[in-house]
């Protein structure tokens, strides 16, 4: 889900089953025999799982860049990083998951965007996403990070494997142009939501 909008439902037929395909800013959590996909520039991608109740989830965000802030462990921009982990978790939580079981494969980062304020954003989101898992103890599982390609994932939660394919980017490919255009949105706001936390003791 997102703050302003559903993610789309579909029958993937590749994989003959009911998917899920979020977009920059949104998350989905879900647990049996479903599909989550996303197109990642970069954006990063961290799809989350819990094996022993299989149910699963992915999200899809981008840092904004704010410099640091001396008031968090987090700087301004991870804000919305923390938030976009954050939401997926509780989701999973609701669902039934437990986060000390959660494992993690996380991709995306590619370097499209390295000429918008000097700023290379798909480091950035992929550094983020790395020392998240870190802090938080989350086992990281797999990742396919950076490089220049946008990826298509495909996240079966049942069976929790990932399937990803780097793309090639033609000129004006629509992933370029819908994350510029979700990163300066992101640049024009602070914070990241209000989160309601739900953590399991480790």
């Amino acid at each position: 889900m997102t703050a302003s909008a559903a993610p789309l439902q579909y029958l993937d037929r590749e994989f003959g089953l009911p998917a899920v395909k979020i977009l920059p800013g949104q998350w989905h959590a879900a647990r049996g025999d479903v599909a989550i996909t996303t197109v990642l520039g970069s954006c990063v991608s961290t799809c989350l799982w819990d094996p022993v109740e299989r149910i699963g989830g992915m999200n899809h965000f981008m840092l904004p860049g704010d410099r640091p802030s001396a008031q968090s462990a987090w700087t301004d921009s991870a804000r919305f990083g923390v938030y976009a982990m954050e939401v997926l978790i509780n989701d999973m939580l609701r669902l039934g998951a437990d986060r000390r079981r959660m494992v993690a494969k996380v991709f995306g980062g590619a370097q499209l965007l390295a000429g918008f304020g000097r700023l290379d954003v798909g480091a950035k989101n992929s550094e983020f996403a790395l020392e998240f898992l870190r802090v938080e103890g989350i086992r990281l599982l797999a990742k396919d990070l950076m490089d220049v390609y946008p990826r298509k994932v495909h996240f079966l939660v049942d069976s929790g494997k990932v399937q990803v394919k780097r793309l090639e980017l033609a000129p004006g490919e629509t992933v370029q142009k819908r994350e510029r255009e979700y990163l300066s949105r992101l640049a024009g706001r602070r914070g990241g939501g209000d989160v309601e936390m739900f953590r399991a003791p480790r």
